[in-house]
């Protein structure tokens, strides 16, 4: 856990230590969930100098509270990357991106989708599989299966580090599995248990709609993507967007624990943000975004 978590220590010393760690490990990314469900999603990805959030589906000053309550400074957010347009991801965009003058990352579609009122030229379209730079951070955007306009998974990479946001996620595809191979960490959604799904008070419509190829990851297909496609050097998994209805912290904390392998298990919270990680790597694994040998089919889908 971070320092945060420390038991019986001041908030003063806290933040004393927060700036020795962030001294100490130059050469490193740090990251959290400010919040993750279907209340509201917001991740953030940062090096010693700037970082980045994607999504923003929790209002700003809610954001603003669970930084500084972190030691984050918000000054050293740079943008914001959306992923699609549904309320839990875009919610507190507007007035975060005014507040603080943000440049926005969102796509034609998802924009024109999601019916925000963005300041124009804080707004930037980005292009599947080509990396977008903010300072020393590199953020490169796949397509997903997911029922949004144009929805996207994220890869943030700096300091020889590279981290995953992969939520909202229909089924996993070529494109998820050849990217979480080459995560030191990652956000992977992990949203509902199979049998409490298929016996809870869901409509049968909508119960289809979360185990459809277009709805969300399970946490069978999560697991199941995790201990057979982990790479060596993945040393956190922060499990996310976990339903309140149709799943257990516990249960999954545990499921994933005897699959760890060393691997640092994480729920991340739906009401709360969790610890700062320090990621970093620790092997000095090449970590060039490698292509995807596939069709361009492939490579380029979108879902109206």
């Amino acid at each position: 856990m971070f320092i945060n978590n420390i038991a019986g220590v001041t908030n003063k010393r806290k933040l004393k230590l927060r700036k020795i760690v962030f001294f100490a490990f130059p050469m490193s990314l740090f990251i959290t969930s400010l919040n993750s469900g279907s209340n509201g999603n917001c991740y953030y990805v940062g090096n010693e100098t700037e970082a980045i959030l994607i999504d923003a589906g929790i209002s700003c000053s809610e954001i603003e509270k669970r930084m500084k309550r972190l030691g984050l400074n918000i000054q050293k957010v740079k943008a914001v990357f959306i992923s699609h347009e549904h309320t839990d991801h875009i919610s507190g965009l507007q007035t975060l991106s005014k507040k603080y003058n943000l440049p926005v990352y969102i796509t034609h579609a998802t924009h024109g989708y999601s019916r925000l009122k963005l300041q124009k030229n804080l707004v930037t379209s980005f292009t599947a599989h080509q990396p977008v730079t903010v300072g020393n951070l590199s953020i490169t955007a796949f397509p997903k299966f997911h029922d949004a306009a144009d929805p996207y998974s994220f890869v943030v990479s700096g300091n020889q580090t590279k981290v995953g946001v992969f939520t909202d996620i229909g089924t996993p595809c070529e494109n998820l599995i050849h990217h979480f191979k080459q995560c030191h960490a990652a956000f992977l959604e992990s949203n509902y248990d199979v049998t409490m799904l298929e016996n809870g008070r869901y409509p049968y419509f909508l119960k289809k709609r979360i185990s459809g190829d277009k709805g969300h990851l399970s946490n069978k297909q999560a697991l199941e993507l995790f201990t057979m496609h982990r790479p060596s050097f993945m040393s956190h998994l922060l499990l996310s967007h976990l339903s309140k209805n149709n799943n257990c912290p516990k249960l999954v904390q545990q499921l994933f624990n005897e699959h760890a392998d060393g691997v640092k298990i994480i729920i991340a919270s739906r009401y709360e943000e969790t610890a700062v990680y320090h990621i970093h790597n620790s092997d000095n694994t090449d970590l060039s975004i490698k292509p995807l040998l596939t069709t361009s089919s492939q490579l380029s889908f979108a879902f109206a």
